[in-house]
């Protein structure tokens, strides 16, 4: 059915002549606008990501047992989290550059939409998993509900909403690097017009310029995971 075979496996000639014959020479002169491109696709992740963070946060509260107040706000929260993280990103971008044309607004929407999902799932887990203690100290002194749930959960729970956020952002930069091949704009979208139009020595300065921008996102949040947590 999938047509996989071990032997298919020792089969490297046509990949080794392809990277070798039509790879190179890598197409520096392009390098000025890739990596405008690629800044691009680093401002859509960012802005699809951090929208998502700041929606989902508040909106997990109502997701979690401990603090969404009735079992039907709870089961009518999980369900919408579940719904938005079940549409894959590259469906919405679809849906989107279609409504609202080629371009990056189309690829930010899509991210947002199912990081919502996503991140809104992972960080009403957290507050599910949150310590009882500084909760019941906060009602202890009079503390509303939300107010107590605002000063008693959040800040145990911020390193790893955090932790969350960067992990969700690294996955929405190759995600946007997929939504280029739509119409999303960015370095994807320079990447499909290469290939499409058989110029493999920008393919090739695509890549590069791809494995640098991952690259420097996995050190800056590492080192930012580092001082937080």
């Amino acid at each position: 059915m999938t047509g996989f075979e071990w032997s298919k496996l020792t089969q490297f000639g046509n990949i080794y002549e392809m990277v070798t014959t039509r790879f190179f020479p890598i197409e520096w002169s392009l390098f000025p606008s890739m990596a405008y491109h690629s800044l691009v696709t680093l401002a859509v992740a960012f802005l699809g990501s951090i929208i998502a963070l700041v929606i989902a946060l508040p909106f997990s509260f109502f997701a979690a047992q401990n603090t969404s107040g009735s079992i039907a706000t709870y089961w009518a929260s999980r369900s919408f989290l579940s719904g938005l993280r079940s549409i894959p990103e590259i469906v919405f971008g679809l849906i989107f550059v279609t409504a609202f044309g080629l371009g990056p607004f189309a690829a930010v929407i899509a991210i947002v939409l199912h990081n919502i999902g996503v991140l809104g799932k992972l960080i009403s887990e957290l507050i599910e998993s949150a310590d009882t203690g500084p909760q019941e100290a906060m009602r202890s002194v009079g503390a509303t509900r939300w107010v107590g749930h605002l000063f008693s959960i959040l800040p145990q729970i911020w390193p790893n909403v955090l932790s969350q956020y960067f992990y969700r952002f690294e996955v929405a930069i190759r995600t946007s690097l997929i939504l280029g091949f739509i119409g999303g704009g960015g370095i994807g979208q320079q990447l499909f017009n290469h290939f499409q139009s058989f110029r493999y020595t920008a393919v090739a300065l695509d890549i590069i310029c791809i494995m640098i921008l991952v690259i420097l996102v996995d050190f800056i949040g590492g080192r930012i995971r580092a001082r937080v947590i």
